[in-house]
C-alpha cells in the first residue's frame, strides 16, 4: 500500500495528494505519470506526477474530482492507503536551453506545468507563465507560478481574473523571442487553440495528451492518437507531442466514446456513497 501523508484542497473538487513512494520518487521527472488502482475492485487509471520529494521519499498528484474513481480517490484521508501507484510511465518532458519559454497550465495541470517550469527555470530558461482555469474560484498554484515566472498572465474561460481566453498569447509572442512552449490542459480545446495561435511563429509548442489509458504500457491501444498522420500511444511515444502534428478532431472524439457510461457510474457512485 502506498500511504497518503498529505491531501489538500487547492480548489473546489481539485485536491492535491502527497504520496510515500521512494522508488518512484528517486526516478520520476516531469512530463511522467503514475497508473493507480485504489483498491481490489478499482479501475486503473493514470495521473501526472506534479512534485517528487526524495529527501522525503514522496510524490505528488493533483486531480479533479469528475469520474467514479477520481471521486474515489478523493474520498480517502491522509494516512489511508492506496494499493497501486505504478510508474513512473511515459517519456519525460525534453528539458533543455530553450530560452525563453511560454508554460500554459489549464485547471488541474497548473501542478504538473509547474514542475516542468522549474526544472526549466533551473537551467537558466526564462519563464513566461500562464496560469488558467474556466473562473477564478478554480485558478490553483497562481502564486507557486508567479514565483518562478519572469512574466506571469491569468486567464479565465469567463473573464472573471485578468484575460478571457486566448487571444492575448499572440501580444506575448509578438514581443518575445519566445524558444518554446507548453501548454498542459485536460480540455483539448485550449490545447488546440494555443497550437493554432503558435503556429504561425513556428514556435515548437509540446502538448500533454491525457488519453484514455488501461495498462500504460503500450500493450491495450486504448491511448492512441494520430500525430503527423502516424498512429502514436500517449502512454509510451509521450505523452508529449507537438500540438502542430495532432489530429485534434480525432483524439476528442476518441475521448468523448464513453462518457455516458463514465457519467452513470459517477452518478452511482455518488449516490451508494450518500447512503
Amino acid at each position: 500500500m502506498y500511504k497518503i501523508v498529505s491531501k489538500k484542497e487547492l480548489a473546489p473538487k481539485i485536491k492535491q495528494f502527497e504520496i510515500e513512494a521512494p522508488r518512484l520518487a528517486a526516478k520520476a521527472k516531469p512530463g511522467q505519470f503514475v497508473i493507480i488502482r485504489i483498491d481490489d475492485e478499482g479501475e486503473r487509471f493514470p495521473i501526472t506526477v506534479c512534485d517528487t520529494d526524495t529527501t522525503k521519499g514522496t510524490i505528488k498528484i493533483a486531480f479533479n474530482e469528475v469520474g467514479k474513481s477520481s471521486k474515489k480517490l478523493g474520498n480517502l484521508n491522509e494516512g489511508d492507503g492506496i494499493l497501486n501507484v505504478v510508474g513512473p510511465l511515459g517519456k519525460p518532458s525534453e528539458i533543455k536551453k530553450f530560452g525563453k519559454v511560454l508554460c500554459f497550465g489549464g485547471g488541474v495541470m497548473v501542478p504538473g506545468i509547474h514542475f516542468l517550469a522549474k526544472a526549466l527555470r533551473d537551467i537558466g530558461n526564462e519563464i513566461i507563465g500562464v496560469v488558467g482555469a474556466r473562473n477564478k474560484d478554480l485558478l490553483i498554484y497562481k502564486d507557486e507560478m508567479k514565483a518562478i515566472s519572469k512574466e506571469f498572465y491569468i486567464t479565465t474561460d469567463d473573464g472573471s481574473e485578468d484575460h478571457q481566453g486566448m487571444d492575448f498569447i499572440k501580444e506575448i509572442l509578438e514581443k518575445n523571442k519566445v524558444g518554446r512552449v507548453v501548454a498542459w490542459s485536460v480540455a483539448e480545446v485550449t490545447m488546440q487553440k494555443i497550437s493554432e495561435i503558435t503556429k504561425p511563429y513556428g514556435i515548437p509548442t509540446m502538448v500533454l495528451l491525457s488519453s484514455i489509458m488501461v495498462d500504460g504500457t503500450g500493450m491495450c491501444g486504448c491511448c492512441r492518437a494520430e500525430v503527423k498522420g502516424a498512429t502514436k500511444f500517449a502512454c509510451v511515444d509521450g505523452p508529449e507531442f507537438d500540438g502542430h502534428e495532432v489530429d485534434w478532431e480525432l483524439l476528442t472524439s476518441r475521448k468523448r466514446m464513453y462518457l455516458p457510461e463514465e457519467r452513470l457510474a459517477a452518478l452511482s457512485y455518488e449516490g451508494f456513497s450518500k447512503k
